[in-house]
């Protein structure tokens, strides 16, 4: 290649000159490689108008500036790598249009803000992408997604009803373990210590044994005169 035109490109080959227009041929490149070079400043604008680009891979360069905007102009793009450069800014929202794009390398750049949602985007869950960006923000980086942390949510159900039903079971079993603890000692505490009450005790439970059994059958022999 011996000059470049502002309209076009010069190549000469085999001793012949070869013009070949900038509209008419070189939107017709799928696939760039330039990765692992010194190329420095800004990524050129004119690349994003290869419409039939497929892969571009500008990694392990020196390349400073912004992600050119309408960079969703590369509606072919299948593999964009801009890994280990100096990119700046955010990620434009455009880029959310490259529904063809299924390998993103965004990596140890100095990105910042939130990486875009919708589309390919969604499917972008592994942290490597956008890592090495610590101005980035949400997926799938891991410590993102901090928009969407709020407060735990409570699981629906009868979960919080049954917690409190096994509540109450418990405390009407303490209650009920108290009361005949208090009540059992109560009485039988009290005899146990005092021989006096439980002679009094025994001797009124006797007579209420010796009325039961007298009202029982006098209760009998009344029932059979009446019938």
């Amino acid at each position: 290649m011996r000059c470049k035109y502002s309209f076009g490109y010069e190549l000469v080959s085999k001793g012949r000159v070869f013009v070949y227009d900038y509209l008419s041929i070189l939107y017709l490149v799928t696939s760039i490689d330039l990765s692992d070079n010194k190329l420095s400043g800004e990524i050129p604008m004119e690349l994003t108008s290869l419409i039939k680009l497929g892969t571009l891979n500008l990694s392990m360069n020196h390349l400073t500036g912004n992600i050119p905007t309408n960079i969703g102009n590369l509606e072919s793009i299948e593999t964009l790598d801009l890994s280990k450069n100096k990119l700046s800014g955010s990620i434009p929202q455009s880029m959310v249009s490259l529904t063809f794009l299924n390998h993103l390398n965004l990596s140890y750049n100095n990105l910042s803000g939130k990486i875009p949602t919708g589309n390919q985007f969604n499917t972008f869950v592994d942290p490597s992408i956008s890592e090495g960006n610590p101005g980035l923000s949400s997926c799938p980086l891991p410590i993102v997604c901090q928009d969407n942390v709020g407060a735990p949510q409570v699981p629906s159900g009868d979960g919080g009803e049954d917690d409190d039903s096994k509540l109450e079971k418990l405390q009407f079993v303490i209650s009920l373990v108290i009361g005949f603890c208090a009540g059992f000692w109560g009485v039988f505490g009290t005899l146990a210590m005092k021989r006096s009450w439980r002679y009094a005790y025994f001797h009124f439970l006797d007579k209420v044994k010796d009325a039961v059994f007298y009202f029982v059958p006098a209760i009998g022999t009344y029932l059979q005169k009446r019938s």
